[in-house]
């Protein structure tokens, strides 16, 4: 059935950057039909949602995320990288089982649905991957994820895996899940980090994703310590590492970038490699702050992102998005992240962290409907200028101002309320496993 948006304030992100006030979008078969003004048609099977006084805007894309963490908010506080992973994450980690994972995924989907995302590139622990897609696939979000390959050796005995083993699961996985619902599931190599991964395992990765046509995912250059010891195995930077191995290029997404030298930043302009800026967990795990804005004067691909829940403690868009704006600003100017930027970097940034930028990321006809409807009349809000949706959006919105969520022409959220996920169900099932898995990993 046809579904139209009618009488909202229409934020495109496309060429033009368009703003159209009192404007219609209209959805045909899960893609964007047409998007301008009194768009309502004859005949019947047209459902017509008026959204008088909201913002639409193209779904919000986080382009690195751990699905597998969500359980473990607010149990790794206090830590920087590697003892955080060490001493927390991968002890519960280990302890997941297929029952967990699914219960984490439901979780993490059903607070992004809520928070005005659409999509997300995710990166799993070793096993149960399987679980993080079915949870994607039953309520209906899209998702580009892999499980985490780990096989070095001083990887913990519960996560490590052999580079046979994890080449092979992971193309397991890639031939049962990649394309799958229309192509609203698809696979991505999900490589951990330098410090976890043998150089065998990447540079396979690097040749298996260019032949089989699909993304690869993984951490780089996130914190001073992780980069040293970096160093002293590789000689090489992140980055430098990762490109004589053949991992950079439009097809990978690099999470964190924090310590970029200038030659690394030369490598990831030229190679078009993504970088997804996390600024909540930087700050949380004192990693640092990423020279974002650098990044794209250079013309580097920037997205957002918010990383695991156990290191940001939420996984709410609008809260990088501000976070983004205004961390840079000491440093290169009060105009040097206006809000039209970071809304671009969580919109059309993200839907190049997915490899899906012709399909996603702005509201222009033949792309897919995945759409979020905002709306700004909060006290937190108040008073808007008329001519300027994007600074509400960016310095003030929050996630409990979504009201509505499209992805793929269905709603999966309307007034606030789930539509694919219980919410009560979901918080019970999470605060049960979540106690599990605590006292499984001790």
């Amino acid at each position: 059935m046809d579904l139209l948006l009618t009488n909202g304030t229409v934020v495109t992100m496309n060429r033009e950057r368009e703003v159209l006030a009192e404007a219609d979008v209209l959805i045909q078969d899960g893609r964007i039909a047409r998007v301008g003004r009194n768009l309502r048609t004859r005949g019947g099977g047209l459902r017509v949602l008026d959204v008088a006084g909201k913002v639409v805007l193209p779904g919000l894309i986080h382009g690195h995320l751990h699905a597998c963490q969500t359980l473990f908010r607010n149990r790794a506080d206090g830590l920087e990288l590697l003892d955080w992973l060490r001493e927390r994450i991968w002890p519960f980690e280990a302890a997941h089982d297929a029952d967990s994972m699914r219960v984490s995924a439901d979780l993490t989907f059903a607070e992004l649905i809520r928070s005005g995302a659409t999509a997300a590139l995710d990166m799993g622990t070793v096993r149960h991957y399987d679980a993080v897609f079915e949870s994607a696939r039953d309520c209906g979000f899209r998702l580009t994820g892999g499980k985490a390959m780990m096989d070095a050796p001083d990887v913990p005995g519960g996560l490590h895996e052999s580079t046979e083993a994890s080449l092979a699961e992971s193309l397991a996985l890639l031939e049962r899940w990649h394309g799958t619902h229309g192509g609203r599931l698809r696979y991505a190599f999900a490589p951990r980090f330098v410090l976890s991964c043998t150089e065998k395992l990447m540079r396979e990765v690097g040749r298996l994703a260019r032949e089989k046509g699909v993304r690869i995912h993984t951490h780089a250059s996130e914190n001073r310590s992780e980069i040293q010891v970096v160093r002293e195995l590789t000689g090489r930077d992140n980055v430098a590492w990762f490109h004589e191995l053949g991992l950079t290029g439009p097809h990978v997404t690099l999470a964190h970038c924090v310590w970029v030298s200038e030659e690394e930043q030369r490598l990831l302009r030229d190679t078009r490699t993504v970088v997804c800026h996390c600024p909540g967990s930087n700050l949380k795990l004192a990693s640092g702050i990423a020279p974002v804005p650098e990044l794209l004067d250079a013309g580097v691909n920037v997205c957002l992102g918010a990383d695991g829940a156990p290191c940001n403690n939420n996984l709410d868009m609008f809260q990088e998005m501000r976070l983004a704006a205004l961390l840079h600003k000491p440093r290169v100017g009060p105009r040097g992240m206006p809000p039209e930027r970071v809304l671009e970097m969580a919109t059309l940034g993200g839907a190049r962290a997915i490899g899906m930028e012709a399909e996603l990321g702005s509201l222009e006809e033949g792309k897919r409907a995945d759409i979020t409807v905002v709306d700004l009349s909060g006290l937190h809000s108040t008073p808007a200028d008329p001519r300027d949706v994007l600074s509400p959006l960016v310095y003030a919105a929050r996630s409990t101002d979504v009201v509505h969520v499209i992805i793929d022409g269905r709603p999966v959220l309307k007034d606030r309320a789930l539509l694919t996920l219980d919410a009560a169900s979901v918080a019970s099932n999470a605060r049960q496993h979540s106690a599990r898995i605590t006292a499984r990993a001790r």
